[in-house]
């Protein structure tokens, strides 16, 4: 039912649409519905993985490229300029500097320039001013009246009566020369195609525009395309619908059937049960303090004192043996000094020290 709520109602379409829109409805909803679930899928899959793995992962990178091979990168660049600087720059720049460029400098300074100034004053100049300039300037006034008088002269009379006239009649002539080929050549070439083109060609595509493909392709659009594409928009809104419904059945089944149900037992039994095990548990411990207090605890003592008069009894015994095999003073019993169960004075009556197990 919400599947045909969301399609559009019929506006009156062809049995063609109607024959069209059947399988495009069973091609939605056994194709463009799962098609649509895996992509909603794929969107939250893709989130999840952009927000736990890629994006820490990205993070990380450049922090490890900035912080350690960035550095790394820049310090063998640093190195490596300074290799090369060492092994091939400084060495060709000392040797320009120190060497070539001082002995360069000498040698012009002190060889060629006066040399070259020498060959220049008192050679070159001379020779030039004296000899090379007035040879020059009788040659130019020589070739120049030569030139006058038998070449500018009847040329200038050639030009103007010969070479000018000549020169018109061949421009005319060119002229309609060039006027004749260029309409033959519309004769043969243009006028036969475009007369052609206009009461053949153009009229015959112009009619089967109009009344064959303009038609013909408004009624495939109008008919068959924009009825589809309506069709397949729908059903690609319908199947994110269900989608979606899915999606809040999934929520709605795991709230109710897992969570709600986790919860009730954890306040009605585990809960409970807890509480008791921690009561039981306290007043378990209470009982055992208790009877440690009562019972264990005077037993040890008492046992700390059985101890410690055994362990005297027999240092006793052992000096006894002592010194009757090496011989010595005697000595007063020990036991005398120790103070008996539950008093603080010894068996003669005089002060003992405290020996219990408590300080």
């Amino acid at each position: 039912m919400d599947m045909e709520r969301a399609l559009p109602a019929p506006q009156g379409d062809g049995c063609l649409v109607g024959v069209v829109r059947v399988p495009v409805k069973i091609v939605a909803v056994l194709v463009v519905l799962p098609l649509r679930v895996v992509w909603d899928l794929l969107v939250a899959f893709a989130r999840m993985l952009n927000r736990s793995v890629l994006g820490p992962l990205g993070r990380a990178s450049a922090w490890l490229y900035e912080r350690a091979l960035l550095p790394v990168l820049r310090g063998t660049g640093w190195l490596i300029g300074a290799l090369f600087k060492l092994a091939f720059y400084w060495p060709w720049v000392g040797l320009w500097r120190y060497v070539m460029l001082p002995v360069g400098q000498a040698a012009y300074a002190y060889l060629l320039k006066p040399v070259g100034v020498g060959i220049w004053r008192y050679l070159l100049v001379p020779f030039w001013e004296y000899g090379l300039l007035p040879a020059g300037r009788g040659i130019a006034w020589l070739l120049v009246g030569t030139v006058r008088y038998l070449l500018v002269l009847p040329g200038g009379a050639l030009y103007r009566y010969v070479l000018t006239p000549v020169g018109h009649a061949l421009r005319w002539l060119a002229r309609g020369f060039a006027a004749g080929a260029a309409w033959l050549a519309k004769a043969l070439f243009v006028w036969p195609w475009a007369a052609l083109w206009r009461y053949l060609v153009r009229p015959v595509v112009t009619g089967v525009w109009q009344y064959l493909l303009a038609p013909g392709g408004r009624g495939v659009w109008a008919y068959l395309l924009v009825p589809f594409w309506g069709v397949v928009v729908g059903a690609w809104h319908v199947a994110g619908r269900v989608s979606r419904a899915l999606g809040r059945g999934l929520v709605w089944w795991w709230r109710w059937g897992v969570v709600r149900p986790a919860g009730w037992v954890r306040r009605r039994v585990v809960t409970p049960v807890g509480n008791v095990l921690r009561a039981g548990w306290a007043a378990g411990r209470r009982v055992a303090r208790s009877v440690h207090r009562q019972a264990v605890a005077p037993v040890g003592r008492a046992v700390g004192e059985v101890w410690r008069t055994t362990r005297l009894a027999v240092r006793e015994a052992r000096a006894d043996v002592r010194r009757a095999v090496f011989g010595g003073p005697p000595r007063e019993p020990a036991r005398s000094q120790a103070r008996t169960l539950g008093s603080n004075r010894a068996a003669g009556d005089a002060p003992a020290p405290e020996i219990s197990l408590h300080k």
